[in-house]
């Protein structure tokens, strides 16, 4: 990310300043797989923000342990998920549609690559630009999709998000 010179201050670029707030939304989170938060925005104004949590009224996995589950990729490739949880662009959806706010047209700020799960989401809710600061290892069809849709998906960081039991 590149801030714009103001004098001798580096200006956050609008992304930066999203994506910024988007890592302290994350400070919400209540799985440590990730703890990813997220912001939706339109017009450079935030319209809802979310973040990785258990259904409201239920056990976190912060205080609860994990819900966790073994899926077999294609290739035969093992991944690890915490299905406890809502992902954090679920719950910014979600909030937005709770308060009645339209993501048409809108920008989604998120900590790794959506899942693919999440994408079709996002596709369906209007979202036509989609930032990740991360890349996520089960990503790769979220982004042919999003091509597919027409939806510009911008990688800040091709590092991937790591987990402890990942192989």
């Amino acid at each position: 990310m590149k801030k714009t010179k103001q004098g001798d201050y580096m200006r956050y670029t609008w992304d930066e300043y999203f994506v910024t707030i988007m890592e302290v939304v994350g400070g919400r989170a209540t799985c440590d797989r990730g703890r990813s938060g997220c912001i939706i925005a339109k017009d450079k104004r935030i319209l809802s923000t979310g973040y990785v949590g258990s259904p409201a009224g239920t056990a976190h996995c912060d205080d609860a342990g994990h819900e966790m589950h073994t899926v077999v990729q294609e290739d035969g490739t093992q991944s690890r998920h915490c299905i406890r949880t809502s992902h954090a662009e679920q719950n910014a959806l979600a909030n937005a549609a709770r308060s009645g706010v339209s993501t048409d047209g809108a920008t989604i700020y998120v900590h790794m690559t959506p899942c693919y799960t999440c994408a079709k989401m996002l596709i369906n809710a209007g979202i036509k630009r989609v930032v990740a600061n991360l890349d996520y290892h089960g990503g790769g069809r979220s982004k042919e999709i999003f091509k597919e849709a027409g939806v510009e998906f911008v990688l800040l960081n091709s590092e991937l998000q790591k987990y402890e039991d990942m192989k």
